[in-house]
């Protein structure tokens, strides 16, 4: 389970996607199966900006602003995997019939959207891993690490290596808020806590170690369990 990192300050990171697609491809070969889950990223923080800089926008609308852009994202890498993943993007809650019919479909990568306002897209993430029997999530974003507090403002932010999901969820805001900026969300955290799920937290750029994570060996990064 995937959460990927897809962008960069200058757009679609075309050169990290490329070495994206070649990993995943060499682990599905081994025999590995993901369910790759699209944030909203850059495009939907700079939409939700915009909103909210013309007009006073519900949270509601800003939250579909940002799943509109998981949309985007997702539909992109089904067109990057198109001969390799499951067919459609499964862009909402998926009936116990759709469930039953997804996991028969003998693919070995599918891709998610965001689905519904009120949470991030790292619920979906969870969700499916229960769903589909996974222990961990990993979330591959632009961070290596969880921290004690926000690094962008707070220059002494210390690194967390492991951490309990009930101590994890001290150190974030109790509500969602669209867009906001922490590595698992609070309504996320509720849920993995409540099915004992852990979650990997790294960067999404570094290959290496990514691959170390899904073996299950030591890497730089983040365990929430």
């Amino acid at each position: 389970m995937i959460v990927p990192h897809l962008s960069d300050e200058g757009g679609v990171d075309v050169a990290f996607l490329k070495r994206f697609r070649q990993f995943l491809l060499g682990e599905i070969r081994r025999g590995r199966k993901f369910i790759v889950v699209t944030g909203g990223g850059r495009t939907a923080r700079v939409y939700q900006k915009a909103a909210s800089q013309i007009s006073k926008v519900s949270s509601d609308d800003l939250d579909w602003v940002g799943i509109a852009g998981t949309k985007l994202n997702a539909q992109f890498l089904l067109s990057v995997f198109r001969t390799e993943v499951y067919p459609q993007v499964i862009d909402h809650k998926p009936s116990p019939k759709e469930l039953q019919a997804i996991k028969k479909s003998r693919k070995n990568l599918y891709i998610v959207s965001g689905w519904y306002p009120g949470q991030s897209t790292d619920f979906e993430a969870v969700y499916l891993a229960q769903e589909f029997g996974a222990s961990e999530v990993i979330n591959a974003s632009n961070i290596a690490f969880a921290y004690d507090k926000d690094p962008k403002k707070y220059k002494d932010a210390k690194p967390i290596r492991e951490i309990s999901w009930r101590e994890y969820r001290k150190l974030i805001p109790q509500k969602w808020t669209p867009g906001l900026s922490t590595p698992i969300d609070p309504v996320t955290a509720r849920l993995a806590e409540k099915t004992g799920l852990q979650v990997k937290i790294l960067k999404g750029s570094d290959l290496k170690n990514f691959k170390k994570a899904i073996e299950g060996k030591e890497f730089t990064g983040t365990i929430i369990s």
